[in-house]
């Protein structure tokens, strides 16, 4: 059994894409998950990724932002 909890949920303003970050939780214990879902249409995307993941995906996306003129 696992708790989900939404974390964040927003719209990409190019494609219009919904992207919900949720915390997957396992009542047994265990290590804790991102969840990221991105919906298309009546499609799915389903990504469930470890801490250590999460933080190498999230220090690249940021170096990426900042790096664009209006990223700062």
């Amino acid at each position: 059994m696992t708790q989900t909890t939404t974390l964040e949920k927003f719209r990409v303003p190019l494609g219009n894409q919904e992207i919900e970050l949720q915390q997957i939780d396992h009542v047994e214990g265990g290590m804790s998950l991102l969840r990221i879902r991105i919906r298309e249409g009546k499609r799915f995307t389903i990504f469930d990724i470890d801490p250590v993941t999460a933080r190498q995906w999230s220090d690249v996306m940021r170096r990426w932002t900042d790096a664009q003129p209006d990223g700062k």
